[in-house]
């Protein structure tokens, strides 16, 4: 399952972690990392539900490019809980451009593979991503 562009695959566990997240809302957030060596994309790390906004943005590193999901919980204008999915394209100007070129050119075929995402961010420094900003797409 080879990506034509870039040659990336994704890991199976990447797809299950992301169903987790969506149906059973085990996780919420998961970030994902190319492995350049193996060509694949992976799971990096797993946010447990009750972990935080804050957590799972220092979860991201400061000079390296990661994929993410994101499961932001909020209340509507109309008194209504509701849930909204978020990919995070963290791609900061500081990472390696190799690296920025591989998750650029991998990063629709990854998110085809994980259906059910709702809304899509493209962050380079933590303003573009942080709570104020997912809060005002989430509606």
């Amino acid at each position: 399952m080879a990506n034509a562009a870039s040659g990336m695959a994704v890991h199976d566990s990447c797809k299950l972690r992301f169903l987790e997240l969506k149906a059973k809302r085990t996780h919420r957030f998961v970030v994902f990392k190319i492995e350049e060596k193996q060509k694949q994309v992976v799971v990096e790390k797993v946010g447990e539900p009750t972990e935080s906004y804050d957590d799972f943005a220092a979860s991201l590193p400061a000079d390296e490019c990661r994929y993410a999901v994101y499961d932001f919980d909020f209340v509507t204008a109309e008194n209504c809980q509701k849930s909204r999915i978020f990919f995070i394209a963290w791609c900061p100007d500081n990472a390696r451009v190799r690296s920025k070129m591989i998750y650029a050119s991998s990063k629709e075929r990854f998110k085809r593979e994980l259906d059910g995402i709702q809304v899509e961010l493209q962050a380079t420094d933590p303003t573009e991503m942080d709570l104020e900003v997912i809060r005002s797409r989430a509606n």
